[in-house]
Order: structure tokens, then sequence, then C-alpha cells
């Protein structure tokens, strides 16, 4: 049974498949730095909002007693982390389709095998060709 499990583990497809989700993990982190720390400070530049990452809708405002303690939190829908989030994913699926894109550019096109016509198939051809006559 070790047997075994060691032929499958050191299959290629497998180690080809553990290699993309390491490299596909380091892209995440690398992706989700760039948009929170590059891109998004952008938008919300040119939309004219703080932290983008901070933008919500508040549904119930919190309660303050007089000291200024909060007895009731805020509920408000966090909808700049949620958009952070989607543009972090439209990136990583643009990158993804130009990869992809990129890899089957690269691949060699096999030429069509040539077609092998036997002396039986070619008389029944010609059959058919002077029938259609």
């Amino acid at each position: 049974m070790l047997k075994e499990f060691k032929e499958f583990a050191m299959k290629g497809s497998l180690i080809d498949t553990a290699i993309a989700f390491v490299m596909g993990a380091a892209f995440a982190g690398v992706s989700t730095s760039f948009i929170n720390g590059m891109f998004m400070p952008l938008v919300a530049m040119i939309f004219q909002v703080g932290d983008m990452s901070g933008m919500k809708l508040v549904l119930k405002d919190a309660v303050v007693d007089a000291a200024g303690k909060v007895t009731t939190p805020e509920t408000a829908i966090m909808y700049g982390t949620f958009l952070g989030a989607v543009i972090n994913f439209l990136i990583v699926a643009f990158i993804m389709f130009l990869v992809v894109k990129a890899m089957n550019k690269m691949k060699k096109e096999e030429p069509a095998p040539a077609l092998v016509i036997s002396s039986t198939d070619a008389l029944l051809m010609e059959i058919r060709d002077g029938l259609k006559k």
C-alpha cells in the first residue's frame, strides 16, 4: 500500500498541481497586496472617498450612552471590502486568462495525419462518382 501511495504521489500531474497551488497562493498574496496598496487608493481618490475598505452602508447607527460608551454597535453593510475582493478576483481572472492564452499559443500545433485511402475505398469512390453522372 505504501508503494502504491508513493507511485501516486510521484506522478507528474500531482506534482504539477501542487506546484500550481503554491504558485497560486503566492500570486494571490501579490495581487491582494497590489489591489489594497496601490489600486484601491487610486480608485478611492477618483471617487473622492477615503479608504475604500471603510466604505459602508449604515443600516442602524450605534447607540452611545452619556459617558460616550457604545452600548449597541452600528449595523452596516461593508461593501468596500467586498468591492476590493471583486476587483482582486477580476484582475486575477484576467491574468490567468492571459497566461492560459499564452500557453495555448506556445503549444505546437501538430499537423493532421495524412488521409490514407485504401484501394477498396478509392474504387468505391470512383463507382459513387460514376453513378452521380
